[in-house]
């Protein structure tokens, strides 16, 4: 009788770890959520911004501490994905004008950009 009970307890328990073993749970994080602006402290609803100055750096991280990815020029399209402070950590929606790919992802000062909502 014991050995039956025993066989009982431990058969649904495996049964469970066997079904968990193959459940497998994916949820795609938000863009904000991700690599370098885990340093953010807002993050927005994606809205897309405009350059508004020439020779705007385009950094590794929210401060001028960071190294420069490269410059933006006015008219330089992003998205702006979350900030910190005065710092935009934004994607560029086409390659900019100093050549940077479009896709590149990095952070600007806010107040050289035009913000156009969205």
């Amino acid at each position: 009788m014991i050995r039956n009970l025993a066989l009982r307890s431990v058969a649904p328990a495996a049964l469970a770890l066997a079904a968990a073993a193959t459940l497998t749970v994916t949820t795609a994080p938000a863009a904000h959520a991700v690599g370098e602006n885990s340093k953010c402290t807002v993050n927005w609803s994606n809205f897309g911004a405009t350059v508004a100055k020439n020779g705007w750096n385009f950094r590794t991280g929210p401060s001028t501490a960071y190294a420069s990815r490269g410059y933006l020029y006015r008219g330089d399209k992003l998205t702006v994905l979350c900030s910190r402070g005065n710092w935009d950590y934004s994607q560029l929606t086409q390659r900019s004008k100093s050549g940077i790919a479009k896709g590149a992802k990095g952070w600007v000062r806010d107040d050289g950009l035009y913000q156009l909502g969205g």
